[in-house]
């Protein structure tokens, strides 16, 4: 090595990422790992959002910041260049993340990155992800190969030249080519001038592996005409890849059967959840898994409580030995104790010598992230009563202190207390957060949910009706309506809403799957009449709910 020469090895380095064509489920273990420890990422915009949130809060994002051509002035050239974005940062000896769409293996602009890179010893790795020409085939129902061993060519319809059309179209290899909406029309009329048959078999999926996916069946000859009856822009495509697959084993006639990812029961369907983003995790999760997209209201805010006198002493008494147990309702009640604790000095010792329950696998995870492992969770029904069914009967015998410790909302109802008392316990019922109707959410989430722009909204309570509809409006009588019990459903009724489905069991997520099976059954209807499936939003009326008398 030239000693005079610049050595950037031990400052900085540099990750291109592969981030698939759009899933994030589709992101690599390692992917993930270098996201954890980037100090600046420079992503594709289509990935921007798919990779972001595994990076941490303090991450630089300078693409971002430089996305809008018109703000950047023309005589600094560099914010324009990613290159030079990445370059920069790893020669001020920063970790650097450049994810781009698809595989960066198959992006030649990214090898001139590395190239560059290279040049001035910078060190780099690559991590592969899913191209796009593999994955939104798989993701479509698809197969791009059959048992015979189908031949496959790939081609990029912005970078191919006549000899390419012309090779490909006289084979009889399954195509796979990467274009845009409006230009697959083209794609097919230069495989069938190359020779292939007006009547070869075809798909186009555009958004694929999102929940904006859509794929359409037809032939080289009829592509342009069923678009055109769709009333397909171009412009829907939203910067995706637009993928199609031709060829006569290309599996386009068995598509019915093998589209897994767009038969998903919800798929596709925006469902409002009125919790926040925290507290509906796992059921955000779920819908996700049934095609769904989530997106968290929250209809309360939490606010300390007006007199924190009681919340003090009961504290004080659990440090001193007053109580035998300490019983969580709510995810919100482990953190007002926690926040308590943490105003005095504790730490998890505190609960040394104490019974805890946790209504709920939420709560109970809340505790674990606290350092307290629950010694009672519902081994059914994760509500207050299902709490109860496991809590054991005070004893004078085996049970030294008979007082439990019961931290919970304001309008929290009295079924636990009064149970509790039942079985022998004495309860502090102790006020130790209250919860108020939240700020109203941004004026497009407002008018989505008037004008139907969800469709399904879940409601886990009567007051998550009442707050929705206070802070935001009644949702559009298109919009499924789902309850998690009677009491919710009747004030859902009360405010001119009318239920659709209904949760067999308190539960979260069984409500979640109630929800499933009434858009799986709506579906299967829609098949078996001859119509198109389509979602709830998507055949909204232009007139509004009215209430019912």
């Amino acid at each position: 090595m030239n000693p005079t020469a610049p050595n950037h090895s031990a400052s900085g380095q540099v990750t291109f990422l592969g981030a698939g064509p759009g899933d994030p489920g589709l992101l690599t273990l390692r992917a993930v790992e270098a996201l954890a420890s980037a100090d600046v990422l420079i992503a594709d915009p289509q990935v921007l959002d798919v990779v972001r949130v595994h990076a941490r809060a303090q991450v630089d994002t300078p693409l971002q910041a430089s996305a809008d051509a018109a703000s950047i002035p023309a005589d600094v050239p560099a914010l324009r260049d990613t290159a030079n974005l990445v370059m920069a940062a790893a020669r001020a000896g920063k970790r650097v993340v450049r994810a781009v769409t698809g595989d960066p293996g198959l992006d030649g602009y990214v090898a001139e990155e590395m190239l560059a890179c290279a040049a001035e010893g910078i060190v780099f790795e690559v991590v592969p992800g899913i191209a796009a020409a593999v994955g939104v085939p798989a993701y479509a129902g698809v197969p791009l190969r059959d048992a015979h061993g189908t031949d496959v060519r790939f081609i990029d319809a912005r970078t191919a030249d006549e000899r390419c059309w012309t090779e490909v179209g006289a084979s009889d290899a399954t195509a796979v080519v990467s274009t845009s909406l409006d230009s697959v029309a083209a794609a097919a009329g230069e495989l069938v001038s190359a020779g292939r048959k007006p009547d070869t078999p075809l798909t186009v999926t555009v958004a694929g592996t999102t929940t904006r996916q859509r794929t359409w069946t037809a032939t080289l000859g009829s592509i342009a005409q069923v678009l055109k009856a769709a009333k397909v822009l171009p412009s829907a495509d939203g910067g995706q890849p637009v993928i199609a697959v031709v060829g006569e084993r290309s599996a386009a006639a068995q598509r019915d059967r093998l589209s897994w990812f767009e038969s998903k029961p919800l798929f596709g369907w925006r469902v409002l959840v009125p919790r926040t983003k925290e507290q509906a995790a796992s059921l955000s999760d779920q819908l996700v898994s049934y095609g769904a997209v989530s997106h968290e209201v929250p209809t309360i805010a939490v606010e300390p409580p007006r007199t924190p006198q009681q919340m003090e002493r009961a504290v004080k008494g659990l440090v001193t030995g007053r109580y035998e147990w300490i019983a969580f309702t709510s995810v919100n009640a482990v953190k007002a104790v926690r926040e308590k604790f943490e105003e005095y000095g504790l730490d998890a010792r505190a609960f040394a010598g104490i019974k805890v329950a946790a209504v709920g696998e939420q709560t109970a995870k809340a505790l674990v992230a606290f350092g307290v492992k629950p010694d009672l969770v519902p081994s059914g029904e994760q509500s207050a009563a299902g709490l109860l069914e496991d809590w054991p009967p005070y004893d004078p015998v085996f049970d030294p202190i008979d007082r439990v410790f019961l931290p919970r909302a304001d309008i929290a109802t009295e079924t636990l207390v009064a149970g509790l008392i039942e079985l022998g316990w004495e309860v502090d019922d102790v006020t130790a957060y209250r919860t108020v109707r939240a700020s109203p959410p941004p004026a497009e989430t407002r008018e989505a949910i008037k004008g139907g722009g969800f469709d399904a909204v879940l409601f886990t309570s009567s007051s998550t009706v009442r707050n929705l509809v206070g802070i935001a409006g009644k949702p559009h009588n298109v919009t499924v309506i789902a309850c998690i019990g009677p009491a919710t459903a009747k004030t859902a009724e009360e405010h001119g809403l009318r239920v659709d489905v209904m949760s067999p069991e308190p539960s979260v997520h069984k409500l979640a799957e109630a929800l499933a099976d009434f858009g799986a059954a709506r579906r299967d209807a829609a098949i078996e009449a001859g119509d198109p499936v389509t979602r709830p939003s998507e055949r909204r009326p232009g007139s509004r709910r009215r209430a019912r008398s």
